[in-house]
This record gives structure tokens, sequence and C-alpha cells, in this order.
């Protein structure tokens, strides 16, 4: 698998490298130069869900690892299920919280930490991520025990759910969690600074874990084919899917299975009213607001970080960005639609809501709707319980994390603390 740099097209890199080095030189992202086509799509979703990401996953990497390898990675990784669930007759939910950490990024964080293992050159690693929630956990559960391998990951302090906050900074050992006072894009600012220092990149062996990284994107592909599996072929000829969108990895990996093959008809990106991308979109202006704290935390993001190569993608396929849907949804509006949600018997939380509501306004006749629904009710509970007024049942893994202490450092918003604490982690 051949991938280059968008910044900078002369940098061309294997999966291997790009899956080491997360980044290309100037902050820029990876993309693949061939994206290769299935014709059969009707025999692909035919097959079982390991089977079936085994196939896409080899045939995108290539002969860099052989498919009994893929299919290893693969098995260790998609442990758990990705089903959808009917929610009217014409709109269906496509659970991604099935994992051990509740969240959609359980698929991407296990696959990259199979990845880097297949991959690894046998030096020492330390894995630097910001999380606006959700990652946080997925990539320290992926690679907890780890051996070479420290993860370090930053978050806005008092800007994630409290629950969200003990599934991965209770966890020690190798898992080094970072409370930064600031939002999500200054913790992801602080992430790129970190790559930009090449003295610093080759002291500690410096890759990260966000959905910049290629490994993860990959994997997301995978359950967008789960979903289409799932449905009759007359109803996935005409499915529009809504995504919650945030950093804008997982609308990248649901276009990037468009382009395999899977006949979406077209995508829905849905956001919290930091609506940097629907305003874009609406008038061609890139204009970045502060970023403004919501019920829907894990999409508190203004500078999404996968947006290049989204238009990476449309420019290649020839898509133009205007036939990509796109609203933006307030906390009112979330709310109103999770009690519409359950008055229809189906729980949600702020961010599936805020892909259900758009979808909602712009299905039309005839056109099947799925809405991805990214994180278990329970990790906001707080949120929900307030909405609904009931009280969730926190599921294993949440209940077991919330009894833990918080390990958790704090930091001001300031680089040079934030290289003090690398070179630290990495002397244990």
């Amino acid at each position: 698998m051949k991938l280059y740099n968008i910044k900078e097209n002369d940098q061309k890199v294997s999966f291997a490298q790009a899956v080491r080095q997360g980044l290309g030189r100037n902050q820029g992202l990876f993309f693949p130069q061939e994206l290769p086509t299935f014709d059969d799509i009707d025999s692909l979703l035919a097959e079982d869900f390991i089977s079936r990401s085994t196939k896409i996953l080899s045939t995108l990497i290539g002969d860099e690892l052989s498919q009994e390898t893929v299919n290893a990675m693969v098995d260790a990784a998609f442990q758990f299920p990705a089903p959808i669930t009917g929610v009217s007759d014409d709109v269906y939910a496509l659970e991604l919280f099935h994992g051990p950490t509740l969240a959609f990024k359980d698929f991407g964080g296990r696959f990259m930490a199979q990845s880097l293992a297949a991959v690894s050159d046998g030096g020492k690693i330390t894995i630097l991520t910001a999380t606006s929630g959700d990652t946080g956990a997925a990539v320290a559960h992926a690679f907890y025990g780890m051996e070479d391998i420290n993860v370090v990951i930053l978050y806005p302090k008092g800007k994630i759910s409290p629950l969200q906050e003990k599934l991965f900074c209770t966890l020690g050992k190798n898992i080094h969690t970072v409370a930064i006072d600031g939002d999500f894009d200054d913790c992801q600012a602080l992430v790129k600074q970190a790559f930009d220092d090449a003295k610093l990149r080759d002291d500690i062996g410096l890759n990260s874990a966000n959905s910049i990284n290629i490994s993860r994107l990959m994997a997301q592909i995978c359950y967008y084919f789960e979903a289409a599996a799932q449905m009759s072929k007359e109803q996935r000829e005409n499915l529009v899917v809504s995504v919650p969108s945030g950093n804008f990895g997982n609308l990248t990996a649901g276009l990037l299975a468009k382009a395999l093959g899977l006949p979406i008809k077209r995508f829905i990106a849905a956001t919290n009213i930091n609506d940097t991308v629907p305003r874009y979109l609406e008038t061609g202006q890139w204009e970045p607001k502060a970023t403004i704290a919501t019920t829907s935390n894990a999409m508190d993001v203004s500078q999404p970080n996968n947006w290049p190569r989204i238009e990476e993608l449309c420019r290649v396929k020839e898509w133009g960005l205007e036939t990509l849907g796109k609203g933006a949804v307030t906390d009112v509006q979330s709310a109103e639609s999770v009690r519409e949600l359950y008055e229809k018997g189906y729980l949600c939380e702020p961010h599936g809501s805020i892909a259900y509501r758009v979808l909602s306004e712009q299905l039309q006749k005839g056109e099947t709707g799925l809405f991805l629904c990214t994180a278990h009710p329970a990790k906001f509970k707080e949120v929900v319980d307030d909405i609904l007024g009931t009280d969730i049942d926190l599921p294993g893994p949440l209940a077991k994390h919330a009894a833990m202490e918080l390990l958790s450092e704090d930091l001001a918003n300031d680089f040079e603390l934030l290289k003090d604490v690398l070179y630290q982690v990495t002397k244990q």
C-alpha cells in the first residue's frame, strides 16, 4: 500500500511507515495513492463481518502483510458486533458502542494496536493522542499493558463527561493521562507541535492514535459495509447515512467505503453548534470560531483534523462537495431528539440524536436512513438522565471504572511543559 502526504505530495510512504509515523511532513495527512473498487458488492456483503473486513483491509494494505496476518489482526480487533436497530419503518440506528469502552473508537483503536504490533521494528514507541472523550478510552484499553509502548492522552480538563474520564484515566501502567487547561482544539494543537519537533519525535519514537493515523480510518470503513450487509438490497441502494461529526474521521471512513464501491446514495455531516464545516459548505469560507462546550462534547471541535482528507477524496473521485448533506444542531434540539427517540422506544445520547435529527429533516420519500450511534447512552448518564428523567444503569465497564481513582496529571496549555512530561514518561 502506497500513501502520499496531502500537503507535500512528493512524500510517499508504505502502510507500515504511515502507521508508525502517524503524520507526514508539515503535519500532512497520509492518503492512499490508489483506491481499489470492489465490483461484486453483493457477494462481499454476503460474507461474515470478520471475513469481509479481512478482504477489504487486505486489499487496501496489499502485499505488505499476508492475508493470514490481516485476518488475525481483524479477528483480534473486531470481537464485538456492529448491529443496526430499526427506529421507524425507514430509519435505522447503527450501534457502534458494543466494544470494551462502549464507543465506536474501539474499532479503530484496537485495529491500530494490532497494526502497530504487526509493523513494529522493535523500538520503543510513545503514542501521543488528543481526545474529546471517546478516543482516549479506546486507545488506552487497546494499548494497555503492551510492552515497549507508552501512551500519553491529552484531554480538555472539565470538558468531557465524568464517566468518559473515569474509563481511561484510571488504568495506570503504560497509560498516562493529562488534563489540559483548554479545549480539544488546544490539545490537538499540542499534538501537532510535538510532531513538528523532530528531535522530540526521534528521541521518544513518537506516534499518534488519533484518526489522523490511517490504520484507524481503515478499520472504520468496515462497519459501513457491515451496516449495509444487514439491509435488503433495495434498502441499501437508496441509503442515506447521517454521521455525527467532530474531527470528521468517521465521515472520512464512510466516504472511503463509498469510494470502494459501497452503494451509499449520500452522506450527511451532522454537527453541534461547533459548525465550521456546515458553514464552510454553505459559504465556501473556512472560518473556525472559538470552540463552545456542548452536551455532545466529543464533537466540540472547531478545526477538524480529517477535513483535508475529505476534500482530497472528493478531488480524486471528482465528487462535488455540494453533494454532502449538512446540518448543525443546538443542545436544546439535541435534547428534543433524545426525547423523540425515547418515545419511539429507542434510548440514545446527544451525539446519536444529532445525527438522527438532521437525517429526519433531510430524508426523502423512498430513501432508507441510517444514523450512527457512536457511544453508549450510559457514557453520558448525567445528561441523558436529566433529559429523560431516568436513572440509566451503568454497564459493567463503566460501573467498574466509576469506582476507581483518577490518575490524571493537570497541565497548563504549554508545549514546553508537555515535552517535559513526554521525556519523563519514556524514562519510566
